[in-house]
């Protein structure tokens, strides 16, 4: 049985960079975010390296890399550009995220059983460079299992659509979209899988996730940035933490 301690908290700093880049110039600093959140506890840091550069830099991966003591996950599309990139720096995790020009965020998981063949090709190198290769998709048994076969050691399950039918009080959709991922996880643990979860997780909708036994990693980013501005960033994160360490908890004892 997975113990709270166990279930780490990947702080996403993607939107410092928004709201500095809304302005341009150099403030706020996206790596003082990152080390701040290090000495809130969060476990690792989470930036994604968009193609059109809309909120993280090159120069921003750069410095992550050189300040950071907790490990880097670092998001991107799986483009020649982007592998290239991850393969000078090596960081300790890549994720595969799908990736639009058009979307304001990111819209659901990536399609792994479509391009599975490519998609084996591209992390191949990845792994070779000590990368722990991550595939963001949707909780399906399709996508789990190719995930599995292109040889990625962990998946993040997109809980996107749960936390959007919590926020439009469709509890229905809520509660189909949950069992899902409950069901998923454990599967996908079953696989040999580790198992990560995020994408628009907040202090309402993150516990019974963060309940799941299989889950090892919670990413957040934009709701803990957002609750930075009326909490500050490191007591935004320590009541993250909190809630998710009190989830684990109850799990492990109700299951005790």
């Amino acid at each position: 049985m997975t113990s709270a301690g166990n279930l780490r908290l990947g702080v996403n700093i993607d939107h410092v960079a928004t709201v500095r880049n809304a302005r341009g110039g150099e403030y706020p600093d996206p790596v003082r975010a990152a080390k701040l959140a290090e000495e809130a506890g969060a476990d690792g840091i989470t930036a994604h390296l968009r193609e059109d550069r809309r909120h993280i830099s090159d120069r921003d991966i750069d410095g992550l890399m050189a300040a950071l003591s907790v490990p880097l996950n670092f998001e991107m599309a799986a483009t020649e550009e982007m592998q290239e990139i991850a393969l000078r720096h090596r960081p300790h995790a890549v994720c595969i995220v799908p990736e639009k020009r058009e979307e304001k965020t990111t819209e659901g998981g990536l399609e792994v059983a479509r391009e599975e063949n490519r998609l084996a090709h591209f992390i191949a190198p990845l792994r070779d460079a000590g990368c722990r290769v991550s595939i963001f998709i949707a909780a399906d048994r399709r996508q789990i299992e190719a995930a599995h076969r292109i040889g990625a050691q962990v998946i993040e399950l997109h809980t996107g659509a749960y936390c959007d039918a919590h926020a439009e009080g469709r509890t229905g959709d809520r509660d189909r979209e949950l069992a899902a991922l409950r069901e998923m996880s454990a599967y996908a643990h079953s696989l040999g899988l580790e198992v990560h979860a995020g994408h628009g997780l907040t202090y309402d909708t993150v516990q019974p996730v963060a309940a799941f036994p299989e889950v090892m990693e919670l990413n957040i980013g934009h709701f803990i940035i957002g609750e930075a501005i009326f909490r500050g960033l490191q007591p935004a994160i320590a009541e993250m933490r909190r809630l998710m360490d009190d989830a684990r908890g109850e799990e492990a004892r109700s299951a005790g």
